[in-house]
């Protein structure tokens, strides 16, 4: 059995990539950012909060054996990729990409007037070479309930897109002010606070953009913050 770990990464301590069409900030090591103290959490292995300057992005570039789950906080999100697909991904549109045996994708901001702020977050699949897969799912009316709700399983759980990675889960909240929730129970948990902050139990005051990695922590209850409220994301795996 493993020792409870409770592992806090501040907004200001994470890797930083800052061009002049992005500013990305990175919560494990990744591209030229590398720390081999800090290259995954459990079965997750990139988490980058990205501000995407309007009309610009990320162009055509390859992927290979990942799932790759993107969220969007505001804003929009163009997806091209080599299989076909052609998508524009908008705050509650939960998006894979099973990068499979190999894949091209363009992801680009279409807006001239805005910039895009996402979150983008890389885990390993459980089965190597599988045919390149997508799959999107507005989520917003389910999230409008309050609480955690599934974005992305490899579990089956229904109102969520499907992962090729049977033990992780990803779970989205958008809590309204004081509102609480109790943090999953599982071996490995990374906790990221997308937007305004909260207090979580035993832990203290959680602000944007700050992360906890939970390791056979239990179940403490997180609370949004009373003026701001939090829009969190949630991954447990084994």
């Amino acid at each position: 059995m493993s020792k409870p770990i409770v592992d806090i990464r501040r907004s200001g301590e994470r890797f930083r990539t800052r061009l002049d069409w992005l500013d990305s900030f990175h919560s494990f090591s990744f591209a030229n950012h590398y720390d081999p103290a800090n290259t995954h959490h459990g079965l997750l292995l990139v988490s980058n909060d990205d501000v995407i300057k309007a009309g610009s992005g990320f162009r055509t570039h390859p992927h290979q054996d990942m799932e790759i789950v993107t969220w969007v906080l505001d804003g929009e999100l163009e997806h091209k990729d080599s299989v076909g697909n052609k998508d524009i991904i908008y705050p509650g549109l939960a998006q894979r990409m099973s990068a499979g045996t190999g894949i091209w994708h363009s992801e680009m901001n279409p807006r001239g007037d805005k910039d895009a702020h996402l979150v983008q977050m890389w885990v390993l699949p459980d089965t190597e070479r599988i045919a390149p897969g997508y799959q999107q799912l507005d989520i917003n009316g389910e999230l409008a309930k309050g609480g955690l709700m599934p974005i992305a399983s490899g579990r089956g759980h229904d109102a969520a897109i499907g992962i090729r990675q049977r033990g992780a889960v990803l779970w989205g909240g958008r809590l309204k002010p004081g509102e609480s929730v109790n943090i999953p129970d599982a071996r490995f948990v990374h906790l990221y606070l997308a937007k305004g902050g909260g207090t979580l139990e035993g832990t203290g005051a959680l602000r944007t953009g700050d992360a906890v990695r939970l390791t056979a922590a239990g179940s403490p209850r997180l609370t949004a913050d009373a003026g701001t409220g939090a829009e969190v994301l949630i991954w447990e795996n084994r």
